[in-house]
């Protein structure tokens, strides 16, 4: 017999033979089930992670409502199709991370209820609800409408260490976000208009 075979000692195979048998049938599918569905749930998210294609966003329904987040695939189009989707001014800044001029864009100043989404997704990104004057001449947000929606990189160019904020779903650069926002969360999401596309909210019917 090779000597890297180890026989498990029969006090500790007893032992174990009775611990077992104390068991029920019930609590011993429980334990099966319970390992199951984390091994279930783990391979969901390493699938999720381990697919760039695949991203978890928050949608709103006809009422404007946000909706539990869900799995969608991310919008990936050839430069040259970004292009004809969109205006040259919407393709430098949004698909060319760059920045209009203050107190230039269309959103600076607007104060109508409603959904600010993205302009190459449609992807919901911030709400009227959160909108504030911040001076800056530029639209500015505390929040947006779901923190899944909004993904943020770091930004150090032009000399300047920044927090670049982009579309969950399809990677348009919306702007940047600063710590020096109103309550409750101290943030300003400070975005460019042509990023977005604005949606007025329904006034209920009587």
């Amino acid at each position: 017999m090779s000597n890297s075979l180890k026989i498990l000692p029969w006090g500790t195979f007893v032992r174990s033979t009775a611990i077992l048998r104390r068991i029920s049938g019930g609590t011993l599918k429980l334990i099966v089930f319970l390992a199951s569905l984390t091994w279930g749930l783990e391979t969901l998210a390493a699938t999720t992670n381990m697919n760039p294609k695949v991203v978890i966003v928050c949608f709103v329904n006809d009422h404007g409502e946000i909706l539990p987040a869900a799995q969608t695939n991310k919008v990936v189009k050839p430069d040259a199709e970004w292009r004809k989707l969109l205006t040259p001014e919407q393709y430098q800044i949004a698909r060319g991370k760059g920045t209009e001029r203050a107190f230039c864009g269309i959103f600076h100043d607007h104060k109508k209820p409603g959904l600010y989404s993205c302009i190459c997704c449609d992807l919901p990104l911030f709400s009227a609800s959160a909108k504030f004057d911040s001076g800056t001449g530029w639209p500015s947000f505390f929040a947006p409408v779901a923190k899944e929606n909004v993904v943020s990189h770091t930004d150090n160019s032009f000399g300047m260490r920044r927090v670049e904020i982009l579309c969950a779903r399809c990677d348009a650069h919306l702007g940047h976000v600063f710590d020096d926002g109103p309550k409750p969360t101290g943030l300003r999401y400070c975005l460019n208009s042509a990023s977005m596309v604005f949606k007025e909210k329904k006034s209920a019917q009587k």
